[in-house]
This record gives structure tokens, C-alpha cells and sequence, in this order.
């Protein structure tokens, strides 16, 4: 774990260098950096976010262990929604960073211009890999591969390669949330879902949507109604919560209290890494284009002398 801690150091120096931005790096690492994208519910990440937020301020006492969330995106020139999910993870980044109520608990970072070299550093100080895309809407998933290689644990959806993560890894070495696939394509056939319902009955999920329009994050309070609207109502003619946010939101919620308990017993948590770089082996890219060698290409090797 001396590896992993020299590498949250030089992470956290990169950031006070290049930002400006002071990060413990004795805190969890919570990453999520990926295309921006509805489905992908970096949406659900800054939800809890803003829900662990809310329970600190109703709570102050509450056994936490410190936590930096880091997120990193780049949205398409023309989607609106996927700009303002971004907006909206600065505007709730600039909340809790600002609050000394949370006393260095949270912190929420969004990193501009998302490439390559960021990720390199990214990528190998992640204590957590989020990977929680809405079951059946990810083919694959390369990302997830790369922060498992370097002893990331997931939380994440039985969705794209994170199925054949989980079977490589062990249900007791990665976190596994959320509705299946088979799940989700039966709700939505159904036509039965109520974000509503969910909206009335569960007190956190209510509060987060509140903080969306009461002025909280900006004085403009319909700065960020589209995507309260968008939860609840639908918006544009889409269905409401189209990705099922809210319904995964309350394991999801669950899924995040086990990282925090599994955290605080760093031996447990050592374990749970150097498992999951143990077990990565069958995701080189070696295997894969073996792999599509002869199941998709119907080629053979060549031996040369």
C-alpha cells in the first residue's frame, strides 16, 4: 500500500501546483472520470455526494472517514443536459469545499480538459473506481479495467465488463449495486415506475432534489430545474428518471456505507486491492485479441522461425 500512498502524495502535490487545491491525501480517493454522459449517472455520484453533504450538516458528529471525490469529463459540443451535470458538480464542489461545518470531510473536485496524461495520474491514486452505469446501457467498459489493474476497488452496476470484473474478483472484493439488466428492460416495459414514489418516501432522495432548486447551489433557484424536472416529470418528451437514477440511488447509498466501513480496516482494505490487481490478468489486451482472432476474425496465429 506504500505504492498506493506514494501515489495519492504526488497526485495531491500535482493538484496544489497546478490548482491551487489542497487534498488530504489520507482520504479516499473516490474517482469517477469517463465521457459525459446521462447513463454513465455521474448524475448519481454528485446525488450522494450533496446526500452525505446534507446528512453532515444535519449531523456533525457522524463517523466518516474523509473522502475526495474527483470527477472528469468531457461533454459533446451540442448536450445541453451533460453541461449542466457539469455545472452542477462545480457548483455543489464550490458549496462543500466552502463550508466549514464539513471540516475537511468532503471534498468534491471537478477536473478541466480530461486526456491522457490526466488519467495517468488519475488512475493509480484511486482508492475507488466508479462504475455505475444503468445496467445494459454500457457494451464494455476499458476504464473500469484500467483502475482495477491498479488496485482501485469498484463500486459498480452489474453492467458492461463489471460482470466479468466481478466474477474474476469475488463478490467480496468489489461492490456491487443496483438493478440487473433483466431489471431494468422489465421496468421499463412495465411503464410502472414512479420517481414519485420514490421522491415521497425516502427523506434523503427528497432532500437532495430540494437542494437542486432552493438556492443552495446558486442564487438563480431554476438554475438546475431542468434536471430536478428531469427526475420527477420527464423533460422534452423523455420519460422521467429515464436512467433510473433514483431507483438505484438507495443501494447505491448502501453500497457507499460498506466502502466506508471496509476503508477503516485498512488491512481488509489492502487485501481487497492486491486482489483485485491479482485479478486483472484476463482483461490484456493480449487475451483480447486472441479472442477476436478466433471467434470474430477466423484467423489463426503464424509461426515464424
Amino acid at each position: 500500500m506504500n505504492v498506493k500512498r506514494n501515489n495519492k502524495i504526488e497526485l495531491s502535490n500535482y493538484f496544489r501546483s497546478e490548482y491551487g487545491i489542497g487534498v488530504d491525501p489520507d482520504s479516499i480517493f473516490d474517482i469517477q472520470v469517463k465521457r459525459l454522459h446521462e447513463y454513465k449517472r455521474q448524475l448519481l455520484c454528485i446525488f450522494h455526494v450533496i446526500d452525505m453533504y446534507n446528512t453532515i450538516k444535519m449531523n456533525p458528529n457522524i463517523d466518516i472517514w474523509p473522502r475526495t471525490y474527483m470527477f472528469s469529463a468531457k461533454a459533446a459540443a451540442s448536450y445541453h443536459r451533460a453541461k449542466l451535470i457539469i455545472k452542477l458538480i462545480n457548483s455543489v464542489a464550490e458549496l462543500v469545499n466552502n463550508d466549514p461545518c464539513i471540516d475537511g470531510r468532503l471534498k468534491v473536485l471537478f477536473l478541466p480538459n480530461y486526456r491522457v496524461s490526466l488519467a495517468e495520474k488519475l488512475v493509480p491514486a484511486a482508492d475507488v473506481s466508479e462504475q455505475i452505469s444503468t445496467a445494459g446501457k454500457e457494451a464494455s467498459g476499458t476504464g473500469n479495467m484500467k483502475f482495477m489493474l491498479n488496485g482501485a476497488v469498484t463500486i459498480g452496476t452489474l453492467d458492461g465488463a463489471n460482470v466479468e470484473m466481478a466474477e474474476e474478483v469475488g463478490d467480496d472484493n468489489i461492490f456491487i449495486f443496483g438493478m440487473t439488466a433483466e431489471q431494468v428492460h422489465a421496468l421499463t416495459v412495465s411503464g410502472n415506475y414512479s420517481p414519485w414514489d420514490l421522491y415521497n418516501m425516502d427523506f434523503n432522495i427528497r432532500n437532495v432534489l430540494t437542494t437542486l432548486i432552493n438556492g443552495a447551489l446558486d442564487h438563480n433557484h431554476d438554475l438546475f430545474r431542468e434536471i430536478y424536472d428531469a427526475m420527477l416529470n420527464g423533460y422534452n418528451g423523455a420519460r422521467p428518471d429515464e436512467y433510473y437514477v433514483l431507483q438505484d440511488f438507495a443501494s447505491y447509498k448502501k453500497a457507499q456505507e460498506k466502502v466506508d466501513a471496509a476503508y477503516k480496516d485498512q488491512n481488509l482494505w489492502a487485501r481487497m486491492a492486491i486482489m483485485n490487481t491479482a485479478s486483472s490478468g484476463k482483461f490484456s489486451s493480449d487475451r483480447t485479441i486472441k479472442e477476436y482472432a478466433e471467434e470474430i476474425w477466423n484467423m489463426k496465429p503464424v509461426k515464424i522461425k
